[in-house]
């Protein structure tokens, strides 16, 4: 797994956190994973995921916060953001995606697999 490609999950719920890393790294992703919205910004910088799955609604950092400051970071906005949030607003979709998110889950819209499925599929392109 030397080149495997790595995904930084960034949700405050364990259960879901446990379950998405068990079923990524069944994918034969490096998953690194973190419930403090204050730990992602530098553990983009230490680990340069080539995904980060971020949700919204975070202890210290709210998602949008993280979003803005790669956005305007020249170095970090390169790397792909999906969102899997419980605000499932239009206007927070929008917002996400104008700020760059390549894909906008409401978790209680989505199904596990389906998740898995698109993460797989874009990274193994």
């Amino acid at each position: 797994m030397a080149d495997a490609k790595k995904i930084l999950i960034a949700e405050d719920d364990e259960f879901l956190t446990s379950l998405l890393k068990n079923r990524l790294e069944r994918e034969q992703f490096k998953v690194v994973g973190t419930k403090n919205g204050d730990e992602v910004i530098s553990l983009i910088k230490e680990s340069r995921p080539d995904l980060v799955l971020l949700d919204i609604i975070l202890p210290g950092r709210l998602g949008f916060e993280i979003l803005e400051e790669v956005h305007d970071d020249a170095k970090l906005s390169k790397i792909p953001f999906m969102v899997m949030s419980n605000l499932g607003q239009e206007e927070d979709i929008k917002r996400a995606k104008e700020l760059g998110v390549i894909e906008y889950f409401v978790k209680a819209r989505v199904m596990i697999d389906e998740m898995i499925a698109k993460v797989s599929s874009f990274l193994q392109n």
